[in-house]
């Protein structure tokens, strides 16, 4: 079968003496033929994670393999009225050394690399929403949206030390997507001055740097470079803004969310903040501002006060003995806030079907067992399908303690994103996990 064309082929030649290049529409050959079980409609990929990891010996599910041949373990009860719109993939392992607790395995899986050395402890490599934005990503006011339940900046990274932070705030997300630029299907487009002011001041900076580029060295102009494609994309959504919106059937102004959600009793709440999130996050997907996401639940090594829990987060899965009942419990209020977070995107009617069908959402942690941060048995969690490229209602189980980045290859290519491999030395992948891929 022939690989599908890349989507940035352009056409090139000469013209008067000068090289020029011709874009291309969306062709057929640019799609595989897992891209036309949308129906037209665009996928959308997503991150979703909390901190701390699970007890591995309740959250690995009975049985393999799809529908009645499974069942959810203890810890994944709260997902049971969604069942059939996820993955469980488990025995899985990060294969990078475990330097940094917490930090070590979330960059690994995130991104298949190691942390940097600095000590600023940033990820090395892009994580796997930025390598999907990258992709499908540029046709939107939004290359990516980066969201946090709770007080963390998220772990959605380009590169070295280029960490995209996080919008904390409910309402400050609902104001900047659905806020006075917004623009209801059918309701024409803005007319607003300002904006056309702004392009102009912007057209006048990019002149200014195009003539420095001739008088300055190489690394200064790569310096610029990255400057200039920062101002790029502003002027790019800025243009969108003046744009009639896509007609989708599924778009309009979401509920706005409250203005503070102040912690009660000294415990925050971040449950109320993630369906807030949930809500605003799956409208902006359904209008179409963003095709990927980075949600971060809880950040590693948090120490929240969860409703019952008489200790912060962290210090139970290190200090409560036994079994730990209270740190199951936390587990079961984490899931249950992901099983909204999926049903927020399967209440959205979209085609002949729902807003979560195109989706894929990978639901993960930083460890898996919290007590010894141990990188063995990951938990992971995929959401929606994208399409029908991942198998749902199913459990995959692997025996051999198989790298995660293969669980985030099978990701990438069922979000149509033409790679070979995902990550570096010992956690490099150059094959998926065929089992739950269609």
């Amino acid at each position: 079968m022939r690989a599908p064309l890349s989507r940035r082929t352009v056409l090139r030649g000469l013209f008067q003496g000068s090289a020029v290049a011709v874009g291309l529409p969306l062709l057929d050959a640019m799609l595989t033929s897992k891209a036309w079980a949308c129906g037209g409609l665009p996928k959308r990929f997503g991150v979703f994670l909390w901190g701390n990891g699970t007890l591995p010996d309740r959250w690995t599910p009975t049985g393999s393999g799809s529908g009645d041949a499974w069942s959810l373990s203890e810890s994944l009860a709260p997902l049971a009225a969604v069942k059939d719109a996820i993955c469980v993939v488990s025995g899985t392992s990060v294969k990078l050394p475990n330097l940094v607790p917490h930090g070590s395995g979330l960059s690994g899986l995130l991104s298949g690399a190691p942390l940097s050395t600095d000590a600023l402890e940033s990820f090395t490599a892009p994580t796997v929403d930025q390598l999907v934005a990258d992709a499908i990503g540029r046709d939107t006011l939004y290359k990516s949206l980066q969201t946090a339940a709770s007080g963390t900046n998220g772990f959605s990274f380009s590169g070295a030390n280029a960490r995209h932070p996080a919008e904390q705030d409910p309402y400050a997300f609902f104001q900047k997507l659905f806020g006075p630029t917004f623009v209801e299907p059918g309701s024409g487009g803005i007319v607003d001055p300002k904006l056309g002011l702004r392009r102009s001041v912007l057209d006048a900076v990019m002149a200014d740097i195009d003539a420095l580029n001739g008088v300055v060295g190489a690394e200064d102009r790569t310096r610029l470079d990255q400057h200039l494609t920062g101002v790029r994309e502003l002027e790019t959504r800025l243009a969108r803004l003046q744009e009639d919106p896509p007609d989708l059937e599924a778009c309009h102004r979401p509920g706005e969310p409250l203005e503070a959600y102040p912690d009660e009793e000294g415990r925050a709440q971040t449950a109320a903040r993630n369906r807030a999130m949930a809500g605003v996050l799956a409208m902006a997907l359904a209008c179409d501002q963003t095709r990927v996401f980075s949600h971060t639940l809880t950040e590693p090594v948090n120490n929240l006060l969860f409703p019952g829990a008489p200790d912060g987060h962290h210090n139970l899965t290190h200090d409560e003995p036994g079994t730990q009942p209270q740190v199951h419990e936390i587990i079961l209020q984490i899931v249950a806030m992901y099983a909204e977070f999926i049903e927020a995107l399967r209440a959205i009617p979209e085609g002949g079907g729902t807003l979560l069908e195109s989706c894929l959402v990978l639901g993960c942690s930083d460890v898996s067992l919290g007590r010894t941060h141990s990188l063995d048995e990951m938990p992971i969690v995929l959401a929606g399908g994208a399409c029908g490229a991942i198998r749902m209602d199913h459990h995959y189980r692997s025996t051999t303690l198989e790298s995660s980045s293969k669980v985030v290859l099978s990701c990438l290519r069922a979000m149509d994103v033409v790679v070979g491999e995902f990550g570096t030395g010992e956690a490099r992948a150059t094959d998926g996990i065929t089992e739950i891929e269609t």
